[in-house]
């Protein structure tokens, strides 16, 4: 179970305290996570999902906490912090920093449809275009340049096939990596996996885990929300899932030429991005108990992605 930093019920309870949110009924950790300590707490108030943050520097809390409320302030169904009676919103626990958040309905789709492609992809144009104006900067710890060093450094961790993939990869990021910085920006999620999403049916009722929220190319939240809500098993992409979805967020926010052509070196970008932090991870956390995705999912995406077959629909 992925609960880095246990807690005991008194001392959660005089966490818990200051909100005026009654007393405490049952907490219980969230398994799900990979990277943070989440607790479903359950208040006389009303439920909630405390978060104590295990990577990152704390100095970087306050970007959460500001994209979070300009979200949540443009109707967009996101968690967002709560403030205490004396209108803190970043706290700390145990030594981590702590955030408390309405915990929001629903379920993660487990066989995503057109459907909920048309949602997510309607929730991310409207999240680019209410940060695109105002982009709150934030350079991610897992961007190019770390793609290119861990990259370059792991290669010699693979068998040979999968060192080749990985170092064709590299030198593609190395070759295009100004042409992509020069994309139009915004506020990335930058994480919208499907896990990270809740709805009821096919109606979204919450976007979750903003930790690796940044700014940079939209493009780049685009193409690593098609590669896994528009993805079989084998790595293949749905074209009618990808298209739901690349046609509701255009018909919002449309591509632009530039986009267009980067589109298929950004989706073996998104890949390679997921790839690398998985393999990096599951030598880390090997035979501790610690949830460790796949790698081999996001190896297997980025040899189905060496050729493209779903253009950007309405490039302009």
């Amino acid at each position: 179970m992925s609960v880095f930093t246990p807690l005991a019920r008194p001392e959660l309870e005089a966490f818990l305290a200051p909100y005026g949110l009654g007393a405490l009924r049952d907490f219980q950790g969230i398994a799900a996570g990979s990277e943070n300590t989440n607790f479903f707490i359950s208040l006389e108030q009303g439920e909630f999902v405390l978060t104590l943050v295990e990577r990152g520097p704390v100095q970087e809390m306050p970007f959460f906490i500001e994209l979070l409320d300009v979200l949540h302030d443009a109707n967009l169904p996101v968690p967002y912090a709560l403030r205490t009676t004396d209108g803190l919103a970043l706290r700390e626990l145990k030594g981590k920093p702590a955030l408390l958040q309405p915990r929001l309905s629903g379920k993660h789709p487990a066989q995503p449809n057109t459907q909920h492609c048309v949602q997510i992809g309607e929730f991310m144009a409207h999240m680019h275009m209410a940060t695109r104006s105002q982009t709150i900067e934030r350079k991610t710890d897992r961007g190019l340049d770390w793609m290119l060093e861990e990259g370059g450094n792991f290669i010699s961790h693979l068998d040979d096939a999968q060192g080749a993939l990985l170092t064709k990869a590299v030198e593609e990021i190395q070759h295009r990596k100004a042409a992509i910085m020069g994309l139009p920006r915004a506020n990335l999620h930058a994480d919208l996996f499907r896990d990270n999403t809740l709805f009821e049916g096919t109606h979204l009722t919450g976007v979750i885990d903003f930790y690796n929220a940044c700014s940079g190319p939209m493009l780049y939240d685009v193409a690593i929300a098609v590669n896994d809500w528009c993805s079989f098993e084998n790595g293949t992409i749905d074209a009618p899932r990808a298209r739901a979805f690349l046609g509701a967020y255009a018909a919002l926010r449309p591509f632009t030429a530039a986009e267009a052509e980067l589109w298929s070196t950004m989706l073996r970008v998104g890949c390679v991005r997921f790839w690398l932090s998985r393999l990096i991870a599951a030598e880390s956390f090997a035979g501790q108990d610690v949830l460790i995705h796949d790698p081999d999912e996001f190896r297997k995406r980025l040899e189905q992605r060496q050729e493209t077959h779903i253009p950007l629909p309405f490039a302009l």
